[in-house]
């Protein structure tokens, strides 16, 4: 009876092993896919890319065009349903684009990663970075937002949304990267996602490797 007990139980364990991971993707536009054909946003890009390097994973597209830290903050309990094993968090564009407080930011960015850790969730921290218009206070200060928080709550971070667009080190240059660009030269067009999509990629493949350890 004991040897068929253990049996049965490293069966299930297997079959435990064999379901897929659940990721959501809480952002904004850029999330989203604004701008593009449903199945060339950064969602289903990430999840074609994913599935063609044999990762068990399904996302789910929590990117809300327009939203805020605040917006994200406030969406994130719902997002978090009982089936959502990880979450990329990738909020800071529209808040830079406002001028808003970066301590606002901090704490909201802080309050998703608490709801995160309560859930048990495991959680890839994606950066942005302040343009200098608003002056290098404001720069320093949200700037420092991701890496500082990503060492708090020991997650996976990456430095930038649009870390593939350039060389790590270099700064962009506006103009080389204006073919990767909708005509608002905000929002990546589909070879911009494509390069956004094989640079955060392995960074996820860590975060289900993280889940799944």
């Amino acid at each position: 009876m004991r040897k068929a007990m253990i049996g049965i139980a490293v069966i299930f364990a297997g079959v435990a092993q064999a379901e897929e991971v659940v990721i959501a993707a809480l952002g904004d536009s850029l999330t989203q896919g604004y701008g593009l054909p449903a199945e060339q946003g950064f969602v289903p890009q990430l999840q074609a890319w994913l599935d063609e390097h044999d990762a068990d994973v399904r996302l789910i597209n929590a990117g809300v065009s327009g939203d805020t830290t605040t917006g994200g903050l406030a969406r994130v309990d719902w997002t978090l349903t009982p089936d959502v094993d990880g979450m990329i968090v990738a909020l800071g564009g529209n808040d830079l684009l406002r001028g808003l407080d970066p301590a606002q930011a901090r704490g909201n960015i802080k309050g998703i990663l608490e709801a995160a850790e309560t859930a048990s969730v495991e959680v890839l921290l994606v950066g942005m970075q302040a343009p200098g218009n608003y002056g290098p206070n404001y720069k320093i200060q949200f700037d420092a937002i991701y890496p500082d928080l990503a060492k708090e709550f020991d997650s996976l971070y990456l430095e930038s949304f649009f870390a593939g667009l350039s060389e790590a080190g270099e700064t962009p240059d506006p103009v080389e990267l204006s073919p990767y660009f909708q005509a608002d030269g905000v929002h990546p067009n589909a070879q911009g996602v494509a390069k956004i999509v094989a640079r955060m990629g392995p960074e996820v493949l860590a975060l289900i490797g993280v889940i799944i350890d």
